[in-house]
């Protein structure tokens, strides 16, 4: 069985209730239940909060509601923490991490990753991540590339910008790590699945909001 779960916590620092803001006329919340519909690969879809008013949300829409715990919801609670707690109450093969806060990842986009996360067995997590085919470096020194020489950006190898757009994992692997204390987000086989800028784009401010809100006729299927 997979499991579609979007977190959605009323509360944020930058933005407030960003999950209800809309773009679009339709709030980020509900772009991204109605996009995991649409992509038709989940045999379940749940919304994730601490806060009811999502319940209503889910029911509105046709889809499960996860109470999470409120302390799960607060600026300390870890991300381990109430991915470990759903997991613990739904069984499930793979869960799939659709976050509402990256509106322009697309239907497509979610068919091709789950699709790629069914036929890599090898695989307990699956992260999607921005290729970024240019310079870059990491406390001063080169990580794609070398003082030696110029190397045109067409020839670099690309850095993986991890994006959280849409991750997954393994149940079992991922409830094995996190009980023996160790990092679950990144146990097992890690693979990285490539999607656009666009659909790699997260909100987190209101000028976040405003590119996706500019951009948005570009991107239909989303």
């Amino acid at each position: 069985m997979n499991i579609a779960m979007i977190p959605a916590r009323m509360g944020s620092q930058r933005l407030a209730k960003k999950n209800l803001r809309e773009l679009g006329g339709i709030p980020l919340v509900v772009r991204a239940i109605r996009k995991c519909q649409a992509a038709s690969c989940f045999d379940e879809i749940w919304l994730n909060s601490e806060h009811l008013d999502f319940a209503d949300i889910a029911e509105a829409e046709g889809v499960f509601f996860h109470h999470r715990p409120a302390e799960l919801a607060n600026d300390r609670a870890t991300s381990e923490e109430f991915v470990a707690e759903f997991l613990e109450q739904h069984r499930c093969e793979v869960l799939f991490q659709v976050h509402s806060i990256a509106p322009l990842l697309t239907v497509e986009d979610v068919k091709r990753f789950v699709a790629q996360m069914e036929n890599s067995p090898e695989l307990d997590c699956l992260m999607s991540s921005e290729e970024v085919q240019i310079e870059c470096a990491y406390q001063g020194k080169p990580v794609n590339f070398t003082f030696d020489e110029k190397t045109n950006s067409q020839d670099l190898d690309p850095v993986q910008r991890v994006s959280w757009s849409i991750t997954a994992w393994r149940r079992d692997a991922y409830l094995k790590a996190f009980k023996a204390g160790q990092c679950a987000t990144y146990s097992g086989g890690v693979g990285f699945f490539p999607i656009s800028r666009l659909a790699a784009h997260v909100i987190k401010t209101e000028a976040d909001l405003e590119f996706a809100a500019a951009v948005l006729p570009l991107v239909p299927d989303c």
